[in-house]
């Protein structure tokens, strides 16, 4: 299933730039950045509990905010790209040889 992963992290709070470090790190462990902290990651049901455990364990609830959205099994073919900074995913555009 495609999950998109956003998130906020205070930076300004004790501890908050090597939050938003190790959650960006975490993010692109299972999927791709399509924006600064926006992610796009294929995951099956146990990965997705895998990394959101991690990730919950690494944010500050008081000071940063995680958003999932679901957008499925066919959750690729639901996402357009129009603009500059095209992302290179091998999932979506394999290459041909």
């Amino acid at each position: 299933m495609l999950v998109l992963i956003t998130y906020d992290v205070s930076v300004v709070s004790e501890g908050g730039p090597r939050r938003l470090r190790n959650i960006a790190k975490t993010c692109l462990d299972y999927g791709v950045r399509v924006q600064h902290s926006v992610f796009e990651c294929e995951v099956n049901p146990a990965q997705f509990v895998q990394l959101k455990a991690t990730l919950m364990s690494l944010f500050d609830p008081e000071e940063d905010s995680l958003r999932f959205y679901f957008l499925g099994k066919k959750g690729r073919q639901r996402v357009e790209h129009i603009g500059a900074k095209p992302v290179d995913d091998p999932l979506r555009d394999p290459l041909i040889l």
